[in-house]
């Protein structure tokens, strides 16, 4: 059994920095990418960032060069750096998975909310 553990978000103000992270628990020998998600209230569930193999990354227009995805393999760990935080950055993020034959999960979601 697999599970994702975030953690890192919490309450910021305008231009302030939180780094996230998300923590594969369980047996794996693949990690063919790992993504986060931010879904803010009332709206659709999109991506934010994605680190794949040989650690391609990709980012939403609205946070590049603020943003930041990393990937640890021998802690089987990403973080999402985020910096120059944004009232429109306030969401639930998500961290989703894809490991092994490309089974795929989803974390539980953290809180990120910028105040200004």
């Amino acid at each position: 059994q697999v599970r994702l553990v975030e953690s890192g978000g919490g309450y910021v103000q305008v231009g302030g920095s939180l780094r996230l992270s998300c923590a594969i628990d369980g047996t794996i020998w693949r990690i063919a990418y790992m993504a986060w998600f931010r879904q803010p209230p009332g709206r659709s569930r999109d991506l934010v960032a994605r680190i794949g193999s040989g650690e391609r990354t990709n980012y939403a227009d609205s946070v590049k060069g603020r943003f930041t995805i990393s990937l640890d393999d021998a802690k089987n760990t990403t973080y999402l750096q985020m910096n120059n935080l944004k009232p429109e950055d306030t969401a639930v993020y998500y961290c989703k998975v894809g490991i092994n034959w490309l089974e795929e999960y989803w974390g539980q979601g953290t809180q990120v909310t910028v105040s200004s």
